[in-house]
């Protein structure tokens, strides 16, 4: 047995999705798994939905998820070019040779003609499949018209009679009455190739072995089946992968979905997720999980785990829906995992001016706290302002008065202004017996040294926080606390 080769064939039509990232990602597992080979093509030979800008975003998005090839448009390899578009030739070559042995044909019909026939089908209640007129021209005068220059398309001749019986290996064998296939078209008439014909020849060319993509491709399985028998080809195993649905379950997600689940701080979109502080680690745990499973119980995977545990088998062609809430829960755990090395790099960016030496002590304080990266700046930006402001409320405990809560800053001010170094070690003890001396609890005293250094009422642990804030600005802090709750 010669390693699988494995490919994932985007258009570059819009933004990169979930879907488009779980594909590969599937793909990118299983070769890395079984030593074989992984490879990007870009289908692009629709060219009116091409948007500018859509390969780039979708490299970036793979490389971010982790995710490298082996062969295609921007490292190469022995099966290129690796865009369809550049492959022209390759396509009429093979579209000529179905011609030849009477499996195709050209067909001349206008799009109005097209249409007519089409509404005559839905208004008798038919299939509106084409209704064949060219399949019975004679080929000699089809070349003929062909080569006068008339405008044309090439059709698949789908035989008319039987069934075709062909396997999706996540549901078994399916069978389907040939007459409900369409003579699809395989060559448009500016020469350049569908789908259909497309793939099918370039993973025959590549070497492919397994075709693991969207569901989307599933009813169209037949037609495949067909035009890779009409060559004599072997088919590789297909696997069509789950749809997703909306976060409530009930049908696919839409545009307006996508819009409103921004509003909420979620995407369908890789770069939004990016931008939107999850971690690779996180988004690759959760999109792994909307569609395979390894038991009943693990759900925690990093990349060596999926490589490892991943399978074919375990495929499940049920639905999945999005669940931005699993999202956030696999994407704390694993912030959680990071060193805090790591994390003070990856929350870098969200502190202008901010040096890793500090943000690596901030870092284990707040790593138990954040499911997104970009919480970071509201749990740890005081460290980084010359002062707070916090609110003369949030500074007097319940239960006390200003004038209660203003003795208490004095007092710890007292007690902090004394110590050589503030930290854990110096300044707990002394603040501790302060409340006992006071009659309050603990949590009074140190709630109001909270809001006074930090200017927030939940904030990471305080002496930890005192110690990397410093001496000089944990006082000044307290004096402007103090002067807030003594101003007239």
């Amino acid at each position: 047995m010669t390693p699988p080769r494995v490919r994932f064939a985007p258009s570059p039509t819009g933004r990169t999705h979930l879907g488009s990232g779980r594909t590969a990602l599937y793909n990118y597992l299983f070769a890395r798994q079984t030593g074989g080979q992984f490879i990007l093509r870009i289908e692009d030979t629709d060219q009116k939905r091409y948007v500018p800008g859509a390969e780039q975003e979708l490299i970036e998005s793979l490389h971010w998820l982790g995710i490298q090839w082996d062969e295609g448009p921007d490292v190469g390899g022995p099966c290129g070019p690796y865009y369809q578009t550049q492959r022209r030739e390759i396509y009429q070559q093979y579209a000529r040779q179905l011609i030849e042995n009477g499996q195709a044909y050209y067909c001349f019909c206008t799009p109005d003609r097209l249409e007519k026939a089409r509404q005559e089908a839905l208004k008798n209640k038919q299939n509106p499949l084409y209704d064949g007129t060219c399949r019975q021209l004679d080929p000699d005068e089809a070349a003929r018209r062909v080569a006068r220059g008339e405008k044309h398309v090439i059709r698949f001749k789908t035989p008319r009679q039987g069934t075709i019986t062909f396997r999706d290996e996540m549901r078994g064998e399916i069978t389907v009455e040939n007459r409900m296939i369409d003579d699809y078209i395989l060559v448009k008439s500016d020469g350049l190739a569908l789908y259909h014909l497309a793939a099918m020849v370039d993973d025959h060319l590549m070497g492919i072995t397994h075709v693991i993509r969207g569901s989307e491709w599933l009813s169209t399985l037949p037609l495949h089946y067909h035009i890779i028998r009409a060559f004599g080809w072997q088919a590789p195993k297909f696997y069509h992968l789950s749809i997703f649905l909306k976060p409530s379950g009930k049908g696919k997600m839409s545009k307006r979905e996508a819009a409103e689940a921004m509003k909420d701080g979620h995407s369908i979109f890789i770069t939004d997720l990016k931008a939107l502080g999850y971690t690779p680690e996180g988004v690759r745990n959760w999109i792994a999980l909307m569609g395979w499973s390894y038991d009943d119980h693990t759900e925690f995977f990093t990349l060596e785990d999926l490589i490892e545990k991943f399978s074919l088998e375990r495929l499940n062609p049920s639905p999945a829906a999005i669940n931005f809430a699993k999202l956030d829960y696999f994407n704390g755990l694993h912030i959680r995992k990071l060193s805090a090395e790591e994390l003070a790099r990856r929350i870098q960016p969200y502190f202008q001016g901010a040096d890793e030496e500090t943000l690596t002590r901030i870092a284990p304080l707040i790593r138990e706290r954040l499911v997104t990266l970009d919480e970071a700046p509201q749990w740890a930006g005081f460290f980084f302002q010359e002062s707070v402001t916090p609110a003369v409320d949030d500074l007097i405990p319940k239960g006390l008065t200003r004038a209660e809560a203003a003795n208490i800053v004095r007092k710890c001010l007292a007690i902090v202004d004394a110590l050589p170094v503030v930290d854990a070690e110096n300044a707990e003890t002394p603040l501790r017996a302060l409340a006992e001396q006071l009659g309050l609890s603990v949590g009074q005293v140190f709630g109001v040294m909270r809001v006074a250094i930090t200017g927030q009422t939940v904030s990471p642990p305080l002496f930890e926080s005192m110690a990397i804030v410093g001496r000089p600005k944990v006082i000044e802090r307290l004096k402007a606390a103090l002067a807030l709750l003594t101003e007239p």
